[in-house]
């Protein structure tokens, strides 16, 4: 007869069932993330995302449009020109820039609008594999994925996917399709304000359209190249 667990072996055995679950939701995340690190990702959680919505709001001629490319069939003045509107120190950060976390929490602090700090490895995490929003699970799983990405792809990775997931216009993912869409050309053949222009529609590509650039688009991309040659141009990926 098999006699009745006593309570504190019960209390002993969920330590051991919390490892077990916390195993396994570790080794679940990781997997995906562990495949794209040679894999070419077809697709993203914000590129499913859109093709759901085009759905239910009826747009029968929505059609998306993504071709990835490696970061060798880019010209190399897209990949900085993306580090110098979006995250600066990129190649220097394990995922995170605290400094700029900070400055984003003392600003708030003081009243002002709570700006995003998130770097291209956030950005990447969150595009490929979670969705739009602000809530705390989102953010706390997007800090998951980074630290994940960081761990397991080297940063020329983490920008090739970027660069290839990115929307940089309605349903337009990623340099290759940007290129031959406002540019008609493809996205090795970039030139550097041509570069600039793409990376400063990130902040809001619906609104801001790179075949119709607006004053304060102009002014930001500007703003962009004089930041890539402060930075040393491409070579200052290379470190």
């Amino acid at each position: 007869m098999k006699l009745p667990l006593r309570p504190q072996s019960r209390r002993r055995r969920w330590p051991r069932r919390l490892a077990v679950i916390a195993l396994a939701m570790l080794a679940l995340t990781w997997l995906p993330v562990l495949i794209l690190r040679f894999a070419s990702p077809s697709t993203s959680a914000f590129m499913v995302e859109r093709r759901i919505q085009a759905w239910r709001d009826g747009e029968s001629g929505f059609a998306l449009k993504q071709r990835f490319v490696p970061l060798t069939q880019m010209s190399p003045e897209l990949p900085i020109a993306l580090v110098a509107a979006e995250d600066q120190k990129f190649p220097l950060h394990h995922g995170f820039d605290l400094q700029a976390i900070g400055e984003a929490m003392d600003d708030a602090d003081e009243g002002a609008r709570l700006r995003g700090a998130s770097t291209i490895s956030q950005q990447t995490a969150k595009n490929l594999f979670l969705w739009n929003g602000r809530s705390l699970v989102r953010k706390g799983l997007e800090a998951h994925f980074t630290v994940l990405i960081e761990l397991t792809w080297p940063k020329a990775r983490i920008l090739e996917v970027y660069a290839n997931i990115a929307e940089f216009g309605d349903g337009i993912y990623g340099a290759e399709a940007a290129a031959r869409q406002f540019f008609g050309k493809p996205a090795r053949d970039l030139s550097v304000r041509e570069s600039a222009l793409l990376a400063a529609s990130l902040p809001n590509p619906v609104k801001l359209h790179v075949d119709a650039p607006s004053a304060y688009m102009l002014r930001r991309a500007a703003w962009i190249e004089r930041q890539v040659r402060q930075l040393g141009g491409p070579a200052y990926l290379a470190r």
